[in-house]
């Protein structure tokens, strides 16, 4: 039995949760309303303020979708009453972001300023130069835009210059002149 896909779900005051014909699962909270249908041989219940997943049987494709239509599950529970954030750091000389209306703004070293839409959903915070942080509900939604920013100059090992992720540990190495005796 999957250890993940066989823990219940609490659902938290305040979220509502309808589960209709064809696996499509609603979840509406204080931040938003998401939806997702998920494959229909995976069996979801709903009893009081507890939701179950499981299987049909211990077939090899039931087995790999009964963890992750549970993690889904959960994730826009939590999603829709907590709301799910990255932080993002920026090194380098020069370096730094800004907002402007919903554009992020970036100066990241090129000869122009990179721009990035927010995308529906996502908000996006400069609480500093050097910090960006990316909030919304739909997990996947965030760390999708969080890679994105992060994919316009993502760290070097040498200076550590670029942007990473706060929680990043950066492996450096030496330059030319480390190798030298």
């Amino acid at each position: 039995m999957s250890r993940i896909g066989k823990m219940p779900i609490t659902v938290p005051a305040g979220v509502e949760v309808t589960i209709a014909d064809g696996n499509v699962v609603t979840v509406k909270g204080p931040k938003g309303t998401l939806t997702s249908t998920f494959h229909q041989n995976m069996i979801i219940k709903q009893e009081g303020a507890v939701i179950t997943v499981s299987r049909p049987d211990d077939q090899h494709e039931h087995k790999s979708l009964h963890g992750l239509t549970r993690t889904l599950l959960s994730n826009m529970v939590v999603g829709v009453s907590k709301g799910f954030s990255k932080e993002l750091e920026i090194n380098g000389v020069g370096y730094r972001a800004s907002k402007e209306g919903n554009k992020l703004v970036l100066n990241i070293g090129y000869s122009h300023p990179v721009n990035m839409e927010e995308p529906d959903g996502i908000t996006v915070e400069v609480p500093a130069p050097n910090k960006v942080i990316v909030n919304g509900i739909d997990k996947q939604k965030v760390g999708q835009f969080a890679a994105n920013v992060r994919g316009k100059r993502p760290p070097e090992p040498y200076k550590g210059k670029g942007i990473k992720y706060t929680t990043e540990v950066i492996r450096r190495k030496e330059g030319k002149a480390g190798g030298k005796k």
